[in-house]
């Protein structure tokens, strides 16, 4: 496909006629041909708040595609912020059928944000759903030094029987965002000589202190802590969550206040889970998963897979968890980032660093990891961006590779753009959900 962007293919849309209803000034439509235009309509008092509804209807098929479009005045190096609200009905995936795209040009009508050769517009992402209904569509962003004004555009594409609803659309001048800067740490550290659970613990208590005081915030130990050169089998080491495990661990993130993240084996009833669990850093248990991918050594063992794609919001960003061959496949990095997780731990014992950066760049997250393997070409202790670069890598016993990112940043990419927000309105449907 080829992904260079022109102001001639932007805008080669069939203007079409408008509705009886006398529609707000400024307001057009657009279809890519008459033959797939949608119906389109205002409705005076619609939208959340009766203000005003732009409705597009596909009363065909998945072939129907159309747009409510309008100009935006901009001042070049400003910020603005842009939000919508958006309700479907009889869409199946709104986030990919129901989009908004913002094009920002200069005073000759030509896009000008990216490159001087490749051009791209934005996708403002989706945010909450109220119990009404209507999803808000909201982004901030800087307007290129070169813009003079913005083209909203607000979709309805590929949804058989669909429609759509949009409230008019607000664009207000703002002020930068402040970042969100987020620590997170990742422990190279194997336990050794341990033969209780107890006595595998506390040989994390000084590299947890040791990321601490390194300005830590998150901070990730290995898999299966409490079993590692024990000698006990899983079922021995296996044991309730909560339960002493993740009572030590709440102490450790605690006294540190610390969010910490570690690998446990869990038992319910006669079941054995190989699962990770989040600490907040009050000592509170916000969460586990248990790993969903097991490789023939655990199923060998009679561990059973988890089921769910659970994330957690705290107070530094969404957090999801994987656990070693989770890396290997791309649906549970995928699932956790559906779900909006911004940051992935992941205790791994070892496993494909290749892999591990795909997961990230995959998914536009940030990865933290704690392994026992320390070879060049093995997987690495560190914290991957959403490049798929090692920001921080461990390699000696006790090491920290501790990095700062900011979850407020955008990463352009050259001919994608903002990677993160399309790849959502982008993905194929079906397996993930």
């Amino acid at each position: 496909m080829n992904t260079r962007f022109s102001s001639l293919a932007v805008f080669a849309f069939l203007i079409g006629p408008l509705s009886a209803t006398e529609v707000p000034p400024g307001w057009e439509t657009r279809s890519v041909r008459e033959e797939v235009r949608p119906e389109f309509s205002f409705l005076g008092e619609g939208g959340p708040d009766g203000t005003g509804g732009l409705v597009i209807c596909c009363t065909g098929g998945e072939e129907q595609i159309g747009c409510w479009k309008k100009e935006f005045p901009v001042a070049g190096g400003k910020w603005y912020r842009f939000s919508a609200r958006r309700k479907t009905t009889g869409v199946a995936y709104p986030v990919r059928s129901a989009p908004a795209r913002l094009i920002w040009m200069n005073a000759g009508k030509r896009m000008v944000r990216g490159e001087e050769d490749v051009r791209w517009p934005d996708y403002p992402p989706d945010r909450t759903t109220d119990e009404t209904g209507w999803t808000e569509v909201s982004a901030v962003y800087q307007a290129p030094e070169q813009a003079t004004q913005v083209m909203v555009e607000l979709y309805l594409q590929w949804a058989p029987g669909g429609r759509v609803e949009w409230s008019l659309p607000r664009l207000e001048e703002r002020d930068p965002p402040e970042p969100r800067l987020v620590r997170l740490a990742g422990v190279h550290y194997t336990p050794s000589g341990g033969k209780t659970r107890e006595e595998n613990l506390r040989q994390f208590a000084a590299p947890v202190a040791k990321a601490a005081e390194a300005g830590a915030d998150l901070v990730c130990l290995g898999e299966a802590i409490t079993y590692v050169g024990t000698g006990m089998s899983a079922a021995e080491a296996a044991e309730p969550i909560p339960g002493p495990s993740t009572e030590f661990l709440a102490d450790l993130a605690k006294t540190h206040r610390v969010h910490l993240v570690a690998g446990l084996y869990e038992r319910v009833d006669k079941t054995i889970y190989n699962t990770a669990v989040l600490l907040g850093a009050d000592g509170r248990l916000l969460g586990k998963y248990r790993k969903l991918c097991l490789p023939r050594e655990e199923v060998e063992g009679g561990m059973a897979p988890g089921s769910e794609y659970p994330v957690f919001k705290t107070g530094l960003g969404t957090i999801g968890l994987m656990v070693c061959w989770d890396v290997h496949f791309p649906e549970v990095a995928r699932g956790l980032g559906l779900r909006g997780a911004e940051i992935i731990a992941m205790p791994i014992w070892g496993g494909n660093p290749t892999l591990a950066a795909a997961r990230a760049i995959e998914n536009q997250c940030f990865l933290v990891t704690s392994t026992y393997s320390s070879g060049e070409k093995q997987m690495k202790t560190g914290v991957l961006d959403p490049r798929g670069e090692w920001l921080a890598t461990a390699k000696e016993q006790g090491e920290i590779a501790i990095a700062e990112v900011d979850l407020n940043k955008t990463y352009y990419w050259r001919f994608l753009g903002d990677f993160r927000n399309r790849v959502w309105r982008e993905r194929p449907v079906g397996g993930f959900e």
